[in-house]
C-alpha cells in the first residue's frame, strides 16, 4: 500500500497526517508479525529515519485509540507488540528463549467458538490465542549445551 493510501485511512479516522505517522504505519503494515517500539525504532535507524522511541510510543498509542493498530502483550517478558487490525484475528506461536514470533495461518477455535456461543448464550465479539514454546533454532542451542 502507497502512502497516499495511508493518508486516506488517516483522514477517515481522524488522525492527523503526518510524514512521521505514515513511517510507522508503513513500517507495521509491511511487517507479517507484531513488532514492539523498540523493533520499529531499530527499523527506522536501518531506513535512515531519524525519531524518538517515546515519538513513535505516541504514533502507536493513536493508532491504537483509533482502532487501526492492535497492541498485545504476548511475549515471555511480557512486552507490548503491535499490529495492524485487519479483517481477520491472528494467532501466535512465541519462542520462550530469543522472542520470536510466528503467525498462525488460521484459527483452530473457530468452530468451538460457535459452540461456546451457544452453550452458554454469550455473544463472542473476540479471543485471543497464543502458544509459547521453543523454536527450533533455540532447541538446537539448548541440546547443544547439554
Amino acid at each position: 500500500m502507497e502512502n497516499n493510501n495511508y493518508r486516506e485511512i488517516f483522514i477517515k479516522n481522524n488522525i492527523k497526517t503526518t510524514k512521521q505517522r505514515e513511517i510507522v504505519f508503513d513500517i507495521l503494515m509491511n511487517s507479517n508479525v507484531p513488532l514492539s517500539a523498540k523493533e520499529i525504532f531499530i527499523k527506522l535507524v536501518k531506513k535512515g529515519n531519524n525519531m524518538s522511541l517515546s515519538t513513535i510510543y505516541r504514533i502507536l498509542d493513536v493508532f491504537v485509540s483509533k482502532g487501526l493498530v492492535v497492541k498485545s502483550n504476548i511475549s515471555k517478558n511480557n512486552k507490548a507488540v503491535y499490529e495492524v487490525k485487519g479483517m481477520e484475528h491472528k494467532h501466535h506461536l512465541v519462542c520462550d528463549c530469543c522472542g520470536k514470533i510466528l503467525v498462525l495461518d488460521n484459527c483452530p477455535l473457530e468452530g468451538y467458538e460457535r459452540s461456546l456461543e451457544e452453550k452458554t448464550m454469550f455473544d463472542i465479539t473476540s479471543h485471543k490465542l497464543e502458544f509459547f514454546g521453543i523454536c527450533p533454532e533455540c532447541k538446537i542451542k539448548i541440546e547443544g549445551n547439554v
